[in-house]
């Protein structure tokens, strides 16, 4: 059985060490046609049948070293899906390989993939797909071993309708005319270095690319390119800076693509391509720190990955503090300390979101029959950032701290890790802080919900002179008289930055300003991120007087939003999924 209690594949008895991947693009059926060979390793002797997890993939056929295999599908899972049982016609020994090939057709309704219509984009002309894969969900776009504790390269070749541009998460290594079809291209990619299936990425679209540095382009469709180049030129700086900190950059090309509205995240550090909300141009590169967050993560998270979804916080927590680290030696250590006390509230938020005894508020949570999406939030970003911090604090500051992030990811790259083996390497490196190591109460950190049982003392310098202006407006809650003439002063309603429009359209709601519902309703959907789009609906559903409004609109723009969105919406908004009316 798998350790992996999101996967039904058995990685201790075969691993995947390779991925060659087929796709054949239907934009009118809105599915991807596909062939993968798995290159397999038995881990075991008298190897004979092995498990890949699917999810609603329709399989045509499987072949084994070229033979037709025997193969079953298990009952479905709510969110795993459903196991690929697969019967080899001979026996394998330990460390043999076999060539495991399957052909497949993915649904409509695959919850990895996002298939726009023409005007769901900002050209209004072409269709576009993109994929999301993370925690789960890729597979639902090829069958495949998906947990992040197996690690593999790949190779992709990808046919796509002519007028479009295909890109992937690997190394672009050419284009073709499709021979079996004169209308498609097929582009092709490799991604030479081994990394878990969740960072499996594809992106189809109109697209067109600025080179901004000697190894990264950006990549978007042509109404955001040129604004996009402008936002993040500054990426090589933050690169060369993560590589002082961090050690060499392993993955060759560096780009960032900009994805339609609906894109639920703020970022994805897919490899050599990270995905970019369009929330992040704000026209002043004010929200390039997100670029920052996901360079650092080719080195944590990507080439040093949680073994599990249980040690996300390995991920995240050690990526929040080198983002922090390159604003550290970019800007300054006061702006390093700025960050951290917003990162502290955003915890707050995220505690007193799910309740300050849920479990999924541990730092290591158990996600036995749990949804890793249902789990996401900001506790492994900042509850692990602030226990680095705790011990950075402990063990004598960001340089000797900083020095052991860089061990760590040397001695674990290429590999995934479990919270235990970075504790223990934890104790290894500061042998001689031993005494000082275990005054740290780890129980409190990890396995107990809530805040953590420390507060850093963070320097509050930057934050003194925005703390002290709002202390001349402060009441709780903002009478609505205030928030009006908050809006006189400083005219929030037309900042089109939207981390402040966000926090903005919250706090009117909050003081119960009705003008304001139709303009949060608007940011709720007209872009998809869910950090801004699930608080927004929920502030707008709170008051009672609009509540059936804000359930109206989500019913209305529920089949343009990102499924994994939707589903969580129609969550905090106690809709029914098959709802299509309002209450």
């Amino acid at each position: 059985m798998s350790s992996d209690p999101c996967s039904f594949s058995a990685f201790t008895r075969c691993v995947t060490k390779h991925l060659n991947l087929s796709l054949h693009l239907d934009f009118d059926r809105h599915v991807i046609r596909g062939k993968v060979a798995l290159t397999v390793e038995a881990l075991e002797d008298r190897f004979s049948a092995l498990t890949l997890d699917t999810r609603d993939l329709k399989i045509v056929s499987v072949s084994t070293n070229g033979q037709a295999a025997r193969f079953t599908m298990g009952p479905k899972h709510s969110f795993k899906g459903t196991p690929l049982e697969i019967q080899l016609p001979f026996d394998l020994s330990r460390g043999q390989h076999v060539i495991v090939e399957v052909t497949y057709e993915t649904s409509p309704a695959a919850t990895a993939l996002q298939w726009l219509k023409p005007e769901q984009t900002a050209g209004k002309k072409q269709p576009y797909l993109f994929s999301q894969c993370q925690a789960h969900h890729c597979r639902s776009m090829v069958p495949c071993q998906d947990s992040p504790s197996v690690k593999h390269t790949y190779y992709a070749q990808v046919s796509v309708p002519k007028d479009l541009v295909a890109v992937m998460s690997a190394v672009r290594d050419g284009q073709e005319m499709d021979p079996q079809d004169g209308n498609h291209t097929i582009y092709r990619f490799r991604q030479p270095v081994p990394m878990p299936s969740y960072l499996i990425a594809i992106v189809v679209g109109a697209l067109e690319s600025r080179e901004i540095g000697p190894r990264s382009r950006v990549w978007s469709e042509k109404e955001f390119v040129d604004k996009a180049a402008f936002e993040f030129s500054e990426t090589e700086t933050m690169l060369k800076t993560a590589e002082d900190l961090a050690g060499p950059y392993v993955w060759g090309q560096y780009d960032i693509l900009v994805l339609p509205p609906s894109f639920p995240y703020g970022g994805m550090e897919n490899p050599c391509l990270t995905f970019a909300t369009p929330t992040l141009l704000a026209g002043d590169k004010s929200l390039s720190n997100v670029i920052a967050h996901e360079i650092s993560h080719s080195w944590t998270g990507n080439l040093v990955t949680n073994k599990t979804w249980e040690h996300f916080w390995l991920n995240e927590g050690h990526t929040v503090y080198l983002e922090r680290m390159i604003g550290r030696c970019l800007e300054s250590e006061q702006f390093r300390q700025f960050k951290a006390m917003g990162g502290w509230k955003d915890l707050q938020d995220s505690v007193n979101t799910f309740g300050a005894n849920n479990p999924l508020t541990n730092l290591v949570p158990s996600l036995q029959d749990i949804d890793p999406d249902d789990a996401f939030s900001s506790v492994p970003y900042e509850k692990g950032f602030a226990l680095l911090y705790h011990l950075e604090e402990l063990l004598g500051g960001p340089e000797v701290f900083m020095g052991f992030v860089k061990s760590y990811i040397q001695l674990f790259a290429y590999s995934s890790v479990t919270t235990d083996e970075w504790k223990n390497y934890l104790f290894t490196y500061f042998k001689d802080k031993v005494e000082v190591l275990n005054k740290v109460d780890w129980t409190a950190w990890m396995f107990t919900p809530g805040m953590p049982p420390v507060k850093p003392q963070y320097d509050t310098t930057m934050a003194d002179a925005c703390i002290a202006l709002s202390q001349r407006w402060i009441k709780d809650p903002l009478p609505l008289t205030h928030v009006k003439r908050i809006q006189e002063v400083y005219d929030l309603n037309s900042c089109m930055n939207s981390e402040i429009r966000f926090r903005w359209l919250r706090l009117c709601v909050r003081s119960r300003w009705e003008d304001a519902v139709a303009m949060a309703l608007k940011m709720a959907t007209e872009q998809g991120r869910m950090k801004f789009t699930r608080p927004l609906f929920k502030e707008v559903y709170n008051f009672e007087k609009y509540r059936e409004e804000a359930v109206r609109v989500f019913l209305a723009h529920r089949t343009a939003m990102h499924p994994v969105t939707s589903g969580l919406v129609s969550k905090d908004l106690k809709v029914d999924a098959s709802q299509t009316t309002s209450v």
